[in-house]
This record gives structure tokens, C-alpha cells and sequence, in this order.
């Protein structure tokens, strides 16, 4: 809880940022930079009547092992585990919904289908891969609007988290003699528990360009069937935008991300065999910084779509036990708002 008290006081302290003359001025979307980078969710609420549909196609490349905040090698996870992976690729297709039944609130929806490849290496050198792919689980929830003047606006966030995706994704590996196994927690594609997502953002705007901060609380409420819980989530978002011309922006983003480890343990999956199955090796503390491209059509017959893009990069990372590092995270959106 001292990492969201904290958030929330860099969040309040820049409310006193960029004070305007014209106080009749409103926060606005509608300019090139209105938007945060197209990997933060949730960032903007909308006018009464106005729906807005969008899609973000996410891919994640994770490889080298680490321990801490320092490398770690494979003989490090043979010391306790016959299997070390190698590196893993994930890949999400997300869609997206939002309808303002008011100016005050926002309500939305988002479904999203994953594909997982990890490779990985046995103690006797033998190397081989899993896969996996299939429904997330889907949020729905609201914004509300807290106020918007003097060109700076805040919005809450409040989202249910309902685990329509699997918790019993399996593969064949040569442990297994060609038979499908319990894939580890990191191959699923759901969570298995209910849970809710809390948040609060902080917008800024000048004439030329644009700020924010967003802070928001991911956490599972229930043990799963299989009874274990994933690691609540909590993230702090930092943004600047610029215009590059009347249709286009750049971003900057900092980023710091804080995963508790999994409570409990599957009985489907022996925490020997692999890093990834024992529990220990989960959670821990990352800084990313991104850098974005946004590009909104402002007139005509498509205005109100937006096409975006940003790439994500680990500056620190102190993971729990030994696991995979990030190596980066790409993100290209479409969104399109209309009345």
C-alpha cells in the first residue's frame, strides 16, 4: 500500500503543473497528443453518446535468465531444476469498447486472445518448445469523471476482472514421452480467479504539448480451482507528449510495475522440473521506458480514428528467484470514437 500512497501524492503534486490564465479551457482528446501512449489503458473518458471501438496488438519478447537484479546462467537452474527456459514470445490481440452514457461516465469492455511460445533447455542439453494460445479473460468496468478545467482533468477507474480464460492449457514435452501435461503458469491464458482493477489518472495540457499520470491496482480476489492466486499488479505511468503537426504526436513514458509472487501452488505441476512451475520464481520489480508514435485523422469522414504504435524497453529489473528477463514490448493500436 506505501507504493500507491506515493503514486498518489506524484499524482496530486503535479495538479498545481501548468495553471492557466483561460480557466474556461478544457482537457481535450481530439488533438494528436490528447491520447496516452497506445499501451496505457484507460487513459481518457468520453462526451454523452460518443462510443469508441479499438484494437492493440501486443507482442512481448522475454530471454536470458536472472536472478535479482543480476544475470543468471543455465547451470544456476540446474542446481535445483531439470529444465531451464530459454526465452519466451507472447503475443495479444486485445479489443476494446467504451460508451459515455454521460459526460461523467464512461463504461467499458475489453476481450483479448493470447498466443505463448517458450523455449526452453533439459539438464541433458536437450532443447525443445511449448505453446500455447487461446481466450484471456475479459474486464469490464467504468470511469468517472472527477473534473475537467484550467486545461488538466482526472478520471477513476474501477474494472471487474472475469476469468473466462484457461488455467488448463497443456503440451507435450520430452518428460512427458509425447503426452500433454500441465503447462507452468506463465503458458496460461487466463488467470482462474475473479478479480478487480483500480485506478486513478491525472491529465495535463499546454499548448503544444501534453503530460499525464496514471496509477492503478490489478488484484485477484480468489484462489483459482487449481489453488493457487497470480500475484497482484501494480503500475504507475508516466507520460509526455509533443505535436508534431496538426495529425501526429510523439511520446516518452516511464513506467514502474510492481508483481507480487503467486500464493499456493498447482497440484497439476512439480516445481522441480522447470523454473517456471515453481511459484518462487514469480513477481518482482520493473522500470520500462517507451516511445510513441500517435496519428489521428481530425477531419473528414474518419475523423476520430487514431492509428499508434510504441516500443517499450527495460531500464531495471529485480525479479523473485530465477526467470526470464524482458527484452521488450511492441504495441500497435487502431482506436476510432465516434457520436
Amino acid at each position: 500500500m506505501k507504493h500507491i500512497f506515493i503514486a498518489m501524492l506524484c499524482i496530486a503534486s503535479s495538479l498545481t503543473f501548468s495553471q492557466e490564465k483561460e480557466t474556461s479551457n478544457l482537457w481535450t482528446s481530439s488533438r494528436p497528443d490528447g491520447h496516452a501512449p497506445i499501451s496505457v489503458m484507460a487513459d481518457h473518458v468520453h462526451h454523452k453518446d460518443e462510443f469508441m471501438f479499438s484494437y492493440r496488438y501486443m507482442t512481448m519478447d522475454m530471454r536470458y535468465l536472472q536472478e535479482g537484479n543480476s544475470d543468471a546462467t543455465n547451470t544456476d537452474a540446474f542446481a535445483n531444476y531439470m529444465v531451464a527456459p530459454q526465452n519466451m514470445t507472447m503475443q495479444m490481440h486485445m479489443l476494446g469498447g467504451m460508451y459515455a452514457p454521460s459526460d461523467k461516465l464512461t463504461l467499458m469492455i475489453m476481450a483479448n486472445y493470447i498466443e505463448n511460445v517458450m523455449g526452453l533447455t533439459m539438464r541433458t542439453g536437450t532443447d525443445f518448445s511449448t505453446n500455447s494460445n487461446g481466450y484471456g479473460d475479459v474486464s469490464v468496468g467504468a470511469l468517472y469523471s472527477i473534473f475537467n478545467k484550467n486545461r488538466q482533468a482526472m478520471h477513476t477507474q474501477l474494472s471487474i476482472l472475469i476469468p473466462t480464460g484457461s488455467i488448463e492449457k497443456k503440451g507435450a514435452t520430452p518428460m512427458s514421452m509425447g503426452t500433454a501435461t500441465q503447462l507452468p503458469y506463465a503458458m496460461q491464458t487466463g488467470s482462474g480467479s475473479f478479480g478487480t482493477k483500480l485506478g486513478l489518472t491525472y491529465l495535463g495540457q499546454a499548448d503544444a504539448f501534453s503530460w499525464g499520470h496514471q496509477i492503478n491496482a490489478l488484484i485477484y480476489l480468489n484462489d483459482n480451482n487449481q489453488d493457487y492466486i497470480l500475484g497482484n499488479r501494480y503500475n504507475l505511468n508516466n507520460w509526455f507528449a509533443a505535436k508534431a503537426g496538426n495529425n501526429l504526436s510523439v511520446s516518452v513514458r516511464l513506467e514502474g510495475v510492481l508483481v507480487d509472487k503467486i500464493k499456493g501452488q498447482s497440484p497439476l505441476l512439480n516445481p522441480m522440473m522447470v523454473t517456471t512451475a515453481d511459484t518462487q520464481n514469480s513477481g518482482g520489480t520493473h522500470i520500462n521506458t517507451g516511445f510513441g508514435l500517435n496519428y489521428s485523422v481530425i477531419n473528414g469522414s474518419f475523423k476520430g480514428l487514431r492509428f499508434a504504435t510504441e516500443c517499450a524497453l527495460p531500464i531495471y529489473q529485480d525479479l523473485n528467484g530465477i526467470q526470464l528477463k524482458q527484452n521488450y514490448n511492441l504495441t500497435f493500436g487502431m482506436q476510432y470514437a465516434f457520436h
